[in-house]
């Protein structure tokens, strides 16, 4: 893994490098040494709308949304060509910027970016721009346009699979996109933005502007936006919905989540635990927003549960993320490692027990470490389990009845991911059905890219992925054509 510092002067605005308006930098810290990593300019009000007209000149006036989609289809695939063919140094640049895991960081960031370009192609393959239909009153034509000028708003946690979620569908429907990465990890964004010129993306069709929240929400307000693309916390999720509420600009929001795994009566341990594992702990050192943070256990299995839960978390190893044998990182700042204490303190005094970890690893004395955790005795109207954590700490929770575990993992201001395992897959699918969740797996955990990805309640608007996650990017306009001329009428003898 790279040790040298990254260092960029300019910002990425209309497809060239430019000098920022201000003199603010950010410093991205690495939550492995505490050291700085790289320095990025922290782009000003002026940046934003310079990044913004550029973009708007672009879809208003350029050749980007009047290609041929087949045109469009080829410089996304270019991207994801380079993407792949230089994977391994994405992975680097992420886990330098945010501590992720190399085991999780070459598969879980970086390949999976590629794969989420890949499974936009696809989807762009059934992409229609017209089809006529035939209306109440006569024929119609209905067309999908380009929803305009994208604000992609982007975080720390899996940077380039959330800039793909949103880049790859806009670029293909034929919009144009300001990118506004999290200041953890800015770094990786201007990487890419270097592989999208060499791509051959024309010049104005992608900005990126670096900074922290004043940057973002300069670019959300900003009148020249058609669109923002947002994943974050809920919090910040609601600061972005009143910014677009206030011109109504379209938006879309991929939050958090307090997703429950549900061991029925009946669940198979040595397919369940494992599952819950890479789902909870060895997910990006339980940064995800789809973690599987609440888990379901019937009452008469608790104990047997509890204790090779425990044993689990216990044997992950907790290291430099660069070791390719460490599972669990470091947290990405000292807030949050801190945020993830606190919450453990906040548990230990509602009544949970701590089944293992705990604190902060006795071997860890450089660096934004926590233990993986496991609560135990915790009920569902604790704090800890109704409240994001967003690292490895999870809730222990029993159930008596089947309807029990539905109406507890219901019973959450998220609706983002979950899980049910049982050793009859029918039966647990017919559970899965009665969760109110964006998605949910059966025996397993996993997101699929080629599926529509979002949440319900306060776990976001809107879907990512699949043919959806390109509907999102478009505006629907109906054309009545007339009615076909009448036959006239046949000649008489």
């Amino acid at each position: 893994m790279t040790t040298a510092p990254v260092e960029y002067d300019k910002l990425f605005i209309g497809g060239r490098w430019t000098a920022p308006s201000g003199s603010g930098t950010v410093e991205i810290v690495s939550p492995v040494t505490e050291r700085i990593v790289g320095r990025v300019p922290e782009a000003g009000p002026e940046d934003v709308d310079r990044a913004v007209t550029a973009a708007r000149e672009a879809f208003d006036h350029g050749p980007w949304p009047r290609l041929p989609q087949a045109e469009r289809v080829a410089v996304v695939a270019r991207i994801r060509d380079l993407l792949a063919a230089r994977h391994q140094e994405l992975a680097e640049l992420v886990s330098l910027q945010n501590g992720s895991p190399m085991l999780f960081s070459v598969r879980g960031q970086a390949l999976s970016a590629v794969g989420a370009f890949g499974a936009a192609l696809a989807a762009a393959e059934g992409f229609v721009a017209e089809e006529e239909r035939t209306g109440t009153g006569g024929p119609v034509l209905v067309r999908r346009e380009p929803v305009g000028v994208v604000a992609a708003v982007t975080p720390w946690n899996v940077p380039q699979l959330t800039i793909a979620a949103k880049l790859a569908p806009a670029l293909l429907t034929g919009c144009t996109v300001v990118l506004k990465p999290a200041a953890e990890t800015p770094l990786d964004a201007n990487w890419l933005a270097e592989l999208c010129a060499e791509a051959g993306l024309p010049d104005g069709v992608l900005s990126v502007v670096t900074g922290g929240r004043e940057t973002g929400a300069a670019l959300v307000a900003h009148p020249g936006v058609d669109k923002i693309a947002f994943t974050g916390s809920v919090a910040a999720g609601r600061a972005v919905m009143a910014a677009a509420a206030e011109r109504l600009t379209r938006v879309s929001l991929e939050l958090g989540g307090k997703s429950a795994a549900i061991l029925l009566d009946d669940a198979d341990l040595a397919v369940a635990l494992p599952a819950i594992v890479a789902g909870t702990c060895a997910a990006n050192s339980g940064q995800a927003c789809v973690a599987l943070t609440r888990v379901l256990v019937h009452s008469s299995r608790y104990d047997a549960v509890a204790a090779a839960l425990g044993r689990a978390f216990a044997g992950l190893r907790v290291g430099d993320p660069a070791d390719p044998q460490t599972v669990v990182g470091p947290m990405v700042s000292r807030a949050q490692q801190q945020r993830n204490l606190d919450w453990i303190e906040t548990g230990k005094k509602e009544g949970a027990t701590v089944l293992t970890g705990g604190g902060v690893p006795e071997d860890r004395t450089t660096g934004w470490y926590v233990s993986p955790t496991l609560l135990g005795d915790v009920t569902n109207d604790m704090r800890v389990a109704r409240e994001e954590i967003f690292g490895p700490v999870v809730c222990l929770i029993r159930y008596e009845t089947e309807d029990e575990a539905v109406a507890i993992a219901n019973d959450s201001a998220y609706g983002l991911s979950g899980a049910v395992f049982s050793a009859d897959p029918e039966r647990a699918a017919r559970v899965a059905r009665r969760v109110r969740t964006g998605t949910i797996s059966v025996n397993g955990f996993r997101l699929d890219l080629a599926a529509p990805f979002g949440g319900f309640k306060n776990s976001g608007i809107g879907r990512e992925f699949g043919p959806e996650g390109l509907s999102a990017y478009v505006e629907y306009q109906t054309v009545n054509l007339p009615q076909p001329a009448a036959p006239a009428p046949a000649p008489s003898a």
